[in-house]
């Protein structure tokens, strides 16, 4: 008998990891960083920066510790909005309106708002400043945001932010129009999301809350009291503004954890922490040049920063906490990437997916711990970006990556492999490719392309069928360049006509 309660007891502590979690509905609390990357988080052994916040987030979460991401932002955000890859989407930059996602797709707050769900974006967007792509005419009931991909930044297109904005007291679109707020910008978009957390925790409706931070993308503006810290111990003024930005987001993390525990929400609540692409380099310094002195340049024992098709440019944490639901301190080795949450939040929801839109998979069976006959499969990557007017398929075999299970086949990288309209090719690093062992190799040391040909053979085979795939959805490839920016213009006609209010959010 007392074998029996024994085994009865451990059942019930472990039923939470083994429930059916389809169709529950909970609130659902996304925390996305900027340029963060894998490293610069405590718990993964960062030798310098303090995240105790993330570190308790670490230990009550489960956690993928192979999530992929896009190299860079806007591709990111694109595939966690539609489930599906970034070129497919239109998006081939972070700028010159390569940056707007299609209008054709169905996103993520749409798909949501199907199983009664309301949504709020506080922070960044990217993914078009152009009115009809903007985040409030796409199915989200509440938007605070800045624009372009970041507080205060413009270019030749229509991607810009506010003129003149800065990190401190930033001008913010609320719902369609601007207003002033108080305080650094990373408090001010968690305060704006605990504010709208807040109204929504007593109503029916469950909530989907998409907080983005700018942060710690440049430009390195971190609270005085944050980069001090670091300047104290000699790092410089960019790498100080870089870890201060971070330990920031650590304290509005703590805030966030204060306020779900105090409005008893985690019962309800399901909170993710992730980044968007792999560690800036501009913030982290040069190895042995820009950091102080004693402290080692650290990326998590990864090969690749922002930008790179290897493992470092597009791996990043990803924590999910939802208490007496989803078992704690269980890492998922697993693959999985940003084009799976759209589906592993609609199922949650029980929503209606878009038809032949969505390519990732549901991760509750990983979740759940049902996975048995999970199938390996490919994640392709691009780092694109090539200059407006160009054809893209002269960039189709540089720049890309494909990645399974156990290997990483790094495609050749440099300018473009083929003649051009515009001359003759640049020179190409590695050109046939490096391919790696992630499992017996995951720092990437030795190219084993020469023992496994094969394996590189038929991961390129499969690259350039998704190529043909992707190639006719590249929307914005011959888009014009707009001859105006739409945040610069609507600011002013309502700094002219109404003003630019104070925005003073409710006690939280």
């Amino acid at each position: 008998m007392k074998s029996l309660l024994t085994l009865l007891a451990f059942l019930t502590v472990a039923a939470p990891a083994l429930a059916d979690l389809a169709g529950t509905k909970p609130n659902i609390i996304l925390v996305m960083t900027d340029d963060q990357g894998y490293g610069p988080v405590g718990a993964h052994g960062h030798p310098w920066i303090q995240t105790p916040n993330l570190d308790a987030l670490h230990d009550k979460s489960l956690r993928f510790t192979r999530f992929l991401v896009s190299p860079t932002c806007s591709p990111t955000r694109s595939a966690i909005m539609t489930g599906r890859h970034p070129m497919k989407n239109g998006i081939t930059h972070t700028i010159l309106e390569r940056e707007r996602m299609t209008l054709d797709a169905t996103i993520l707050p749409q798909v949501l708002k199907t199983a009664g769900y309301t949504s709020g974006i506080f922070g960044k967007w990217h993914l078009g400043d152009e009115e009809p792509y903007q985040p409030h005419e796409r199915g989200f009931d509440e938007a605070f945001i800045h624009g372009a991909g970041g507080i205060g930044q413009a270019y030749a297109c229509s991607c810009a932010d506010v003129p003149n904005n800065k990190y401190m007291d930033p001008v913010v679109r609320h719902n369609g129009s601007f207003v002033k707020t108080k305080g650094f910008c990373t408090d001010v978009f968690f305060t704006g999301a605990l504010s709208w957390i807040k109204k929504r925790k007593d109503q029916d409706k469950p909530f989907f809350a998409y907080i983005t931070t700018n942060a710690p993308h440049g430009p390195f503006i971190a609270p005085e009291k944050n980069a001090k810290r670091f300047t104290d111990l000699g790092f410089g003024e960019q790498q100080a503004g870089f870890y201060g930005m971070i330990e920031n987001i650590d304290e509005n993390m703590g805030r966030l954890a204060e306020k779900l525990e105090e409005w008893d929400l985690y019962k309800d609540t399901i909170v993710i922490f992730m980044s968007d692409n792999g560690m800036t380099g501009g913030g982290s310094g040069t190895p042995g040049k820009d950091l102080a002195p004693g402290y080692p340049f650290y990326n998590g024992e990864q090969k690749g920063l922002k930008g790179s098709t290897d493992e470092g440019g597009v791996r990043v944490p990803f924590f999910m906490r939802w208490d007496g639901h989803i078992e704690s301190g269980r890492d998922i080795d697993t693959m999985a990437a940003h084009i799976d949450l759209l589906p592993t939040f609609a199922a949650l929801a029980s929503a209606d997916l878009p038809k032949n839109q969505v390519e990732g998979r549901s991760l509750l069976p990983l979740i759940e711990g049902k996975a048995d006959g999970w199938e390996d499969r490919y994640f392709y990557t691009h780092k694109a970006r090539w200059n407006t007017g160009e054809d893209p398929d002269q960039y189709q075999w540089v720049n890309f990556g494909v990645r399974d299970q156990r290997f990483r086949y790094v495609g050749p990288t440099g300018g473009k492999p083929r003649r051009s309209k515009k001359g003759a090719p640049q020179e190409v690093a590695n050109p046939k490719g490096e391919l790696y062992d992630m499992e017996a190799d995951p720092t990437q040391t030795t190219n084993i392309i020469a023992d496994y040909p094969e394996v590189g053979d038929k991961m390129r085979a499969a690259y350039e069928a998704f190529w043909k795939e992707a190639r006719p959805l590249m929307v914005n490839e011959d888009a014009p360049m707009s001859p105006t920016k739409p945040f610069h213009e609507l600011y002013n006609k309502q700094l002219e006509t109404t003003g630019i209010p104070d925005w003073t959010p409710p006690e939280l």
